[in-house]
């Protein structure tokens, strides 16, 4: 993601974003941390509904190994 996309993300001006990564370093690291996070959930909750669709496979007797 670039800083524009960030920028309208978080809904504030690109010099809004600069400001902050001047002068808020930590805020902005942190920020960054939080979308991090939230693509890691997203993973694994893809992961979860695979694993989900497996086990409806494997208890009505439809799953293959392979």
């Amino acid at each position: 993601m670039n800083r524009t996309d960030l920028a309208n993300l978080l809904d504030v001006d690109i010099k809004t974003l600069s400001n902050w990564e001047k002068n808020k370093p930590e805020l902005v690291k942190l920020i960054n941390l939080g979308l991090q996070t939230e693509k890691q959930i997203e993973a694994t909750r893809e992961l979860l509904k695979k694993l989900e669709e497996i086990e409806e496979k494997a208890n009505s007797g439809k799953f293959e190994l392979k």
